[in-house]
């Protein structure tokens, strides 16, 4: 107490009948505590005798007696106990006190504790009073589970309504700032990563002292909080001032006249670090057992609170994913709708600008590769002025500052937080920031959409992710719209082109070879295959995809297929015959098409261990390489022909053991679509010859099965062309 009591009536506790059915559970659960006893003589109240008790209770190792009470516990003068002494020698009149509050010890060590505790006057044979006798009953550890289970319930009962956490800490911090008096909490909470703490509650620390230490780091020797959170374990810091993990906030903590932390980590059930919770003091001191239990206590409460406000937050983040891919879904669905619903290349190419604003971005642009120049085939705008300056702009193709042409060139995303590189009229239309995604029909982009901002918000991962998508459905729908003129157009052209010669019967191979072109009654596409001789007595084979279709498409096949053949014997190996190929197309009159070719190009020889391989891929699906138990992609880096004027090539040699195939394809084979639009592409091209069917007409089978099965017999949109190699048994092999 820190003033004297009143006597006698504001000493008066309940009784033990007027006991709360609360308190008695408490009692009940806690057990008795220990009694107490003290005899005094005299008006100086000199200790005459006392039970080993009292001197534990009141922090006194030794049995020390024969010393007023006042001289051997100075701390009950000023609390007002020697005055209620002094009053029971005087009157006669005993006194009771009901769970009292009285602080023992000195400083550092000083504790709070509650007692029921009578005094009552001895007297001599004469009826005189001679000193006092003190019978008293220690109820700390009661009075402290009381309030402790009051404030603890409040404080779940808080969780279990979902009260914001700061408001659950901070209601935490109060309370046992109550129930420890001299005690300043503070609360730090752990980033994702652990790797820092950031400020969650500490009511009566100093603002200058919270902000100062919101965000440190956790780690050995960074204070008391730091510490425990990277060793996870409680750091108990008594002297701040001599303590070597304050050196580095040693003037902060003198200016908040700080002097003792004690700090205990939060942790998750699982272990992950949630924050740390921490005991000031203003002077130095140690903690008790006491304090230990209920900063464990508080501790496990507050990791609750925490796990269920990360619980919460997760819950309210997945709904709003749910919520975005929900509306995600919708605009992709309307866009899908939209870009197929007219089988016109250039409406189509329309509709994306028209898609993409306001739904993506302010302003939109979507330009064309034509004949080697850009053409800007549609705009999208708020206003007409708008729309005008925009379809006004035309992008340089081969321009090394311009966005429009290096994602051409790259194939790749393109997004910047500042206005397009090169000229255009970005100042007239405040341009912030821009987004140009390709548009890719077999990996090589041939158009390019363009988002533009023009205010503060930027392009998230969210938006590109959408735009490329978007792109993507958007290049399939116009490769659809294209795929359909050019077969209009076919039966105008001439229906001419180069029929592809009997495959022959090869010493120690078996061949097996599967051509559909698309459309229907349309013998002529841009896929093309070829086995032919060389004069050393090895064999050449190739497998193509020729850009376009029709007439043109026919004449450049016929090139690529004329020139290989003439060549194949005078060069070499596969490479010079690959980049003879590709001279032959780039230098081709405009008049033969300037379309580009994918190209796998190899030779052949049968050996007494199967057959050796030497070949070159350019720009074109990978081959497989199939043995008994697995189907392996055949790594060979090159780009497409008829673009660069010498490619860099990457000749691979590989053997067959007998049995073993190799599986060249079109794209037409890994883009076959089924009902939902969903491509085939090469995991299941993969998973459907593993294990190798064995022979190369059962390779084939197998192939065309899956595909015919994915696609649900439907129409191709593209050509589909196959050329298996086998290793013979027998030494010997057919053609198919």
């Amino acid at each position: 107490m820190n003033s004297t009591p009143e006597w006698p009536a504001s000493w008066q506790g309940p009784g033990p009948a007027a006991a709360s059915a609360e308190e008695a559970d408490l009692r009940a659960l806690f057990g008795e505590s220990t009694t107490l006893f003290a005899s005094m003589a005299g008006p100086a109240h000199l200790l005459e005798a006392a039970n080993p008790a009292f001197f534990t209770a009141i922090g006194r190792s030794e049995e020390r007696t024969g010393l007023p009470i006042g001289q051997l516990m100075p701390e009950l003068v000023e609390q007002g106990y020697v005055t209620l002494l002094d009053r029971v020698y005087r009157s006669g009149e005993p006194y009771t006190g009901r769970n009292s509050r009285v602080l023992l010890g000195e400083a550092a060590q000083q504790r709070e504790a509650f007692f029921d505790f009578t005094y009552e006057p001895r007297r001599d044979v004469g009826g005189n009073v001679t000193g006092v006798r003190m019978i008293g009953v220690e109820t700390t550890q009661v009075n402290h589970a009381q309030r402790l289970t009051a404030e603890h319930r409040a404080l779940l009962e808080q969780i279990a309504r979902q009260a914001p956490l700061e408001d659950v800490l901070e209601g935490m911090a109060k309370a046992i700032e109550e129930l420890s008096p001299g005690v300043l909490v503070s609360v730090l909470l752990a980033d994702e990563d652990g790797m820092h703490l950031r400020h969650g509650t500490a009511p009566s620390l100093p603002v200058f002292y919270n902000e100062a230490i919101d965000g440190i780091a956790t780690g050995d020797g960074i204070g008391s909080c730091g510490t425990a959170a990277h060793r996870r374990q409680r750091v108990i810091v008594t002297d701040i001032a001599t303590d070597p993990f304050w050196d580095d906030f040693r003037d902060l903590t003198e200016r908040a006249g700080l002097a003792a932390c004690w700090s205990t980590p939060i942790l998750a059930r699982d272990g992950q670090l949630l924050g740390t919770f921490a005991m000031y003091h203003r002077v130095p001191r140690a903690p008790v057992e006491t304090d230990l239990a209920l900063a464990g206590v508080f501790a496990d409460t507050a990791a609750l609170a925490i796990e269920r406000h990360h619980a919460e937050q997760a819950r309210l983040a997945a709904e709003a994913r749910e919520k975005a891919a929900r509306n995600d879904l919708g605009f992709l669905l309307e866009a899908s709708t939209a870009l197929s619903s007219d089988l016109h290349y250039a409406q189509t190419l329309e509709r994306l600008a028209a898609l993409c604003v306001p739904a993506l971005a302010p302003l939109c642009a979507v330009d064309i590769v034509e004949q080697g120049r850009v053409r800007r085939i549609a705009v999208a705008a708020p206003t007409e002025g708008a729309r005008t300056l925009l379809a006004a702009h035309i992008p340089v193709y081969d321009a090394d500052d311009d966005a429009v042409a290096r994602v051409l060139a790259s194939s790749l995303t393109e997004v910047a937080r500042r206005t397009p590189t090169g000229p255009g009229p970005w100042q007239d239309l405040d341009v912030t920031g821009y987004l140009c995604v390709p548009l890719t029909d077999r990996g090589q982009a041939f158009a390019t959409l363009t988002l533009l901002t023009t205010g503060d918000p930027a392009f998230d991962g969210h938006t590109i992710a959408l735009a490329e998508e978007v792109a993507r459905r958007a290049a399939t729908a116009a490769a659809n719209a294209r795929q359909y003129t050019q077969r209009a157009a076919l039966a105008r052209d001439l229906q001419a082109g180069l029929l592809l010669p009997a495959v022959p019967t090869l010493p120690g191979v078996e061949l097996a070879t599967y051509y559909h072109p698309a459309g229907e009654g349309l013998d002529i596409g841009g896929d093309f295959y070829d086995v032919f001789p060389l004069e050393d007595g090895s064999w050449a084979f190739m497998l193509g995809d020729v850009c376009g279709r029709g007439a043109l498409a026919a004449t450049t096949t016929a090139l690529v297929r004329h020139t290989a053949r003439a060549v194949a014997s005078f060069l070499p190996g596969p490479e010079a015959v690959v980049q003879a190929v590709n001279h032959a197309l780039t230098k081709r009159h405009d008049s033969h098409g300037t379309g580009f070719v994918t190209l796998v190009y190899g030779h052949f020889s049968p050996t007494q261990a199967g057959i050796d391989i030497e070949l070159v891929r350019a720009g074109h699906t990978r081959p497989l390489h199939l043995t008994a138990d697995a189907a392996r992609p055949v790594n060979s880096d090159g780009p497409l022909l008829g673009v660069l004027p010498r490619p860099s090539l990457d000749s691979r040699r590989i053997s067959l053991a007998p049995g073993e195939s190799v599986v060249l394809y079109t794209d037409g084979i890994t883009e076959a679509r089924n009902s939902t639009d969903e491509m085939f592409e090469e995991n299941r091209l993969v998973r459907a010859l593993t294990p190798s069917p064995g022979r190369a007409p059962a390779v084939l089978d197998t192939l065309t099965a899956a595909v015919h099965a994915f696609t649900g017999g439907r129409d191709v949109d593209d050509d589909q062309a196959v050329l298996v190699l086998t290793a013979s048994h027998t030494g010997a092999g057919a053609g198919t």
